[in-house]
């Protein structure tokens, strides 16, 4: 009798599909579970591998796996996908991510903790807050365009703007000043709150050892070295800094055949808000040793 050596979850939010299935990649059972029966079952089954991809809910359902004895393994989406054989279903997903995980070579994704979670949440949420107040900053300019007040591009200008609003001597219909000043007001609001996050952040980064050695890096601050920490995984994982670049997406694609190597554009894989974050801080690295003829 075969034993149990891998079971494949196919997460989602009520109703779960399990797909069991031995070291040869036998079929030991195929079922579904309600999101109140997953914990119970797992713990009445031999220790063994439980593989699921790393989507919503997956780090959560990774660390109450993990408290029952099973060795849990987080796949990226992507890389299960060219296992899926035929229709796609959800016993078809199950099955695709246990093949998956059968390969040697397949790469993993860490199970992130609680504290890490919290981090990149306060970072996503930031991040949120700032298109938004981008968003408001671009329909506040729209409007005064469109009766001839006109202010430099960038937030830093976004005051001449305000004051144009509230001089009455501006030539601005009242209602569009009752909406540009709600518009305003909104703004404000947006600015005290991302305000808040990056105090948090920045008391955050005092207090954690690595991000205060991540700053050291020239063009990396508090905020994009709590990106660094929170978003990517761990620095063993990587054997140089190419392997990082090319996690994230630094390197050219490649169409290589027949001994012929073929670069093209930027792959751009990867965490795109990190990538965008360390691009940032490299061009503001260039800008100064250009204006001022050197950088640290």
């Amino acid at each position: 009798m075969q034993t149990l050596d891998i079971i494949g979850i196919d997460l989602a939010k009520n109703v779960f599909q399990l797909h069991g299935a031995s070291k040869t990649g036998a079929v030991l059972f195929q079922k579904k579970l309600s999101r109140g029966k997953l914990l119970m079952f797992l713990a009445s089954q031999p220790t063994c591998t439980v593989a699921m991809e790393a989507c919503a809910s997956a780090h959560f359902w990774g660390r109450q796996i993990s408290t029952l004895g099973h060795t849990v393994r987080l796949i990226a989406p992507n890389y299960v996908k060219p296992f899926v054989i035929r229709q796609k279903n959800d016993a078809a997903d199950a099955q695709a991510i246990c093949e998956a995980a059968h390969r040697p070579t397949m790469r993993f994704v860490a199970v992130k903790s609680e504290e890490k979670q919290a981090s990149t949440m306060v970072f996503k949420a930031r991040d949120l807050l700032v298109r938004q107040r981008n968003q408001i900053i671009n329909a506040l300019r729209g409007h005064l365009t469109e009766f001839g007040i006109i202010a430099p591009q960038g937030p830093r200008h976004i005051h001449m703007l305000i004051a144009a609003v509230e001089d009455p001597a501006t030539d601005l219909p009242e209602a569009a000043r009752s909406v540009c000043r709600m518009l305003i007001t909104t703004l404000s609001e947006f600015n005290q709150k991302i305000g808040e996050l990056d105090r948090e952040i920045t008391q955050r980064a005092r207090q954690d050892e690595e991000i205060r050695r991540l700053m050291t890096i020239p063009g990396v601050g508090p905020i994009t070295a709590t990106a660094l920490e929170a978003l990517a995984p761990a620095a063993e994982t990587f054997d140089k800094g190419r392997d990082f670049a090319a996690w994230m997406g630094l390197t050219p694609k490649q169409n290589s055949s027949g001994g012929k190597p073929r670069l093209g554009k930027t792959s751009k894989m990867g965490q795109r808000d990190l990538r965008r974050l360390l691009i940032i801080g490299a061009t503001a690295v260039v800008r100064w040793a250009t204006r001022h003829g050197t950088a640290p």
